[in-house]
């Protein structure tokens, strides 16, 4: 909460400064952005705009540009200017009303919509509320306009009876009618309209008092208006664009809503800390939990579509023009078919408002590309240094002198990994901070990560002259209760690969249980996800299968770190231990390893860049079939595979044509010089990530599985590696040839069921 109150304080500045905005900036991009936008408007691509950029808790610009009016008289832009926010409707307004449903319980995102709208579809119907929410319900984009007709209840009843022309899941189709559905639900739900709810629970908190449906006449001098419209003397002005919603009366869950860019900002600055904000010296304003923001604002389509959605939001799919082309794809935004536009970058602290009018008086081209642009240069000059580094557990630690356990004797079970980021070993700052460090233990791979070996021998750290005991010798996997005579607490501290079959995280495992038996407290000194928090990627382990390899029933890529696994793994133990974990500081679950700000280090002999960790997941799958090489021993371990039966050529192009998302394959030949096919030169192919946001990883693994079987019959022992796919009905739809994608949406239920598991035991939004 510390992190979440100093970010409501940056909030504070955001709100006091939006509230009256400063007339000039000495800000590098503000020139280039008003060459931009000026540009736009001579060229007659907008009327006009107002553009606000905001970046920790500041304001670096914002600006009015040309004519807020052209007909039937000119009058300019200005920058309390109010737009019909078009689809902004669907994030600001009915994304956010059931964000508190959910919150509040009244809810659940997995629930067919007919627990609501008992009527929709005849009561037959199996859409979920997620499924409306993410553009995956199936459902078409508008409801039939013509021939004309008016009120709510038609609409609602139009929405209701409309028939899905896709499967739910099956096809990303941007649909009105999806949130016509959700304003709906909304109003049942909360007893209330969608209007009145969201004025009551987010905008009058917000105090965004420009911000409704149903604009009053004393607002017409200061709103932008839209296109000139059969029948009418004069362009739509405060009068709705989107024909659904004007047809509905004004308030609809896709279309409705007007505001200005300031009131914008402070929405932004909201979801930037995480559903709280400060107003006034009175303390917080808190709309949203951070584990709701960071749920809604995170992937929630179908791993196997190549468009990425949050829960209302958008992620990276056609519509996310307005991200540009520096910023990653771990923000989120919206536009709108009027001209309006939201990115949302928490990686910086960013957001970028670009609202204009540009279907005034008439419609023109969308202004996808001038969004684009507009983002690009606001990502190319924000200061140096807006990435925020994020602190190991660690580093926590150290920087408090190790109190969680000072006075303690402790043994610390570590590796090469446990390091500060200026290079010096956890053993070594911790000695020098005067911890009691009695003992050293060593999970596979040992102290220096440098065994490949079944058995690691125990050893001395020479520099300390610690004793070193292996957790890593044969069947013997556990810290021996004669080393832990002493002690009062164990230290974990180790950088683990977010990989369900990497063995550090079972090593943590059977030492908490031993750490329980002794009644010592169990520490565990957290460290990022390498490959996401957010991800959660393939089959769920068959509960008979739980091994060393495999510690615990969770997918493959299970999204969590270890501090947050500790929980989890201490709520299952027949004893469970005095746990304590020391969070690190300024991670988020969208963050890839190389965006923490630490310093990267092989994980172990074989895993030895971020590039071969997020392809481990997939690549490694069947790694134990003894006649197939996944590049242990050449320079590019898991990022090539191969064998003396493959023709490279063949399998690279059998693969493109898969169109798997973000990766391509080519040819190659390598020679590995130890492991499967040592000293010898083999054919295969070599991974190229195009878009690690895109890949799913295991989706990749199904793929090379489906393709080896179907090009070379009988190649691969898939039982052989059962302890790693972890699932029986996996391995026998691979043997049945069944197409990857298939797969992939059957382990939708367990992997929604798992998610639901690991709620409880987050620490990070």
């Amino acid at each position: 909460m510390r992190m979440i109150r100093l970010l409501g304080l940056a909030g504070v500045l955001t709100w006091l400064a939006v509230a009256a905005p400063p007339t000039s900036t000495n800000w590098n991009g503000s020139l280039v952005l008003d060459r931009l936008i000026e540009d736009a408007v001579s060229k007659d691509q907008i009327p006009g705009a107002v553009l606000l950029v905001g970046h920790r808790g500041k304001v670096l610009h914002h600006k009015a540009y040309g004519m807020r009016v052209l007909s039937p008289a000119k009058e300019p832009m200005t920058l309390d200017t109010v737009f019909d926010a078009a689809s902004l409707t669907k994030v600001v307004a009915t994304t956010s009303a059931i964000m508190k449903l959910v919150e509040n319980g009244q809810i659940r995102l997995m629930d067919p919509v007919v627990t609501y709208l008992p009527e929709f579809q005849g009561g037959k119907s199996a859409i979920t509320v997620k499924q409306l929410l993410t553009h995956f319900s199936g459902m078409r984009p508008d409801v039939d306009l013509s021939p004309e007709w008016s009120g709510y209840n038609t609409g609602i009843q139009l929405a209701l009876r409309d028939k899905p022309v896709a499967e739910p899941n099956a096809r990303f189709i941007y649909s009105d009618i999806n949130f016509v559905l959700l304003g709906e639900i909304v109003r049942r739900v909360s007893g209330v309209t969608l209007a009145e709810y969201t004025r009551r629970e987010i905008f009058a908190p917000l105090q965004m008092t420009d911000t409704r449906f149903q604009p009053p006449a004393s607002w017409i001098p200061r709103i932008a208006p839209t296109e000139l419209y059969k029948g009418m003397p004069g362009p739509l002005r405060g009068v709705v664009h989107d024909p659904t919603a004007r047809f509905m009366g004004g308030i609809a869950g896709h279309a409705g809503l007007f505001t200005t860019a300031i009131d914008l900002s402070k929405f932004c600055d909201m979801m930037l800390g995480l559903g709280e904000t400060v107003q006034s010296p009175s303390g917080p304003v808190h709309i949203f939990s951070p584990f709701t923001v960071q749920k809604f604002t995170t992937p929630q389509t179908p791993p196997s579509m190549p468009a990425i959605r949050g829960l209302g939001w958008d992620i990276d799919s056609a519509y996310a023009g307005q991200r540009g082309d520096l910023f990653p794809a771990t923000g989120y935004g919206h536009t709108g078919f009027t001209g309006t536009s939201i990115w949302v970058d928490p990686g910086t602290q960013t957001y970028i408002i670009l609202m204009s009018n540009s279907v005034h008086p008439y419609r023109r081209p969308a202004v996808v590309s001038l969004r684009g642009r507009v983002a690009s240069v606001v990502a190319a000059n924000l200061p140096a240094g807006s990435m925020i580094a994020a602190k190991s557990g660690l580093e926590v630690a150290a920087a408090r002198q190790f109190s969680d356990f000072a006075g303690q004797r402790v043994g610390l079970i570590t590796n090469h990994t446990g390091l500060m980021p200026d290079g010096r070993r956890n053993i070594d700052v911790m000695l020098a901070a005067g911890v009691k460090l009695v003992s050293l233990f060593a999970p596979e791979h040992g102290l220096l990560g440098v065994e490949d070996h079944e058995k690691v021998a125990d050893a001395r750290d020479t520099k300390s002259g610690l004793p070193v005991f292996s957790l890593y010798q044969g069947e013997n996997r556990k810290p021996n209760p004669r080393h832990l005579q002493g002690l009062q607490g164990l230290v974990f501290d180790v950088q683990d690969a977010g990989v369900r079959f990497y063995t550090y995280l079972s090593t943590m495992k059977n030492a908490m249980e031993a750490a329980a038996e002794s009644n010592l407290t169990f520490y565990v000194l957290d460290r990022p996800n390498p490959i996401t928090g957010r991800h959660v990627e393939g089959p769920l382990l068959d509960e008979d299968l739980v091994s060393f390899v495999a510690t615990i029933p969770m997918p493959v890529r299970h999204g969590m770190t270890l501090g947050e696994l500790a929980g989890l793994i201490n709520s299952t133990l027949k004893k469970p231990v005095k746990l304590s974990v020391v969070r690190m500081q300024g991670w988020r679950r969208q963050d890839w390893y190389d965006s923490t700000g630490q310093l990267w280090l092989d994980l172990s002999p074989n895993l030895r860049s971020l590039n071969a960790a997020a392809l481990y997941p997939g690549v490694a799958l069947i790694e134990y079939s003894k006649n197939y090489s996944v590049g242990r021993g050449t320079d590019a371990p898991f990022e090539q595979v191969g064998a003396d039966w493959i023709h490279g050529q063949q399998l690279a192009s059998y693969l493109n044509r898969r169109n798997i998302p973000g990766v391509r394959f080519y040819a190659t030949r390598f020679t590995p010089q130890s492991s499967y096919f040592a000293k010898q030169s083999i054919e295969g192919v070599r991974f190229v990530v195009t878009d690690r946001e895109a890949l799913d990883s295991t989706r990749l693994g199904l793929e090379i599985c489906v393709a080896l079987n179907t090009l070379y019959p009988g190649k691969i022992d898939f039982p052989a590696s059962l302890k790693l796919i972890g699932n029986r009905q996996t391995i026998a739809s691979i043997q049945a040839m069944e197409d990857p994608k298939s797969i992939q949406r059957s382990w939708e239920p367990a992997l929604e069921r798992w998610s639901q598991l690991r709620q409880e035991f987050l620490l990070y939004p």
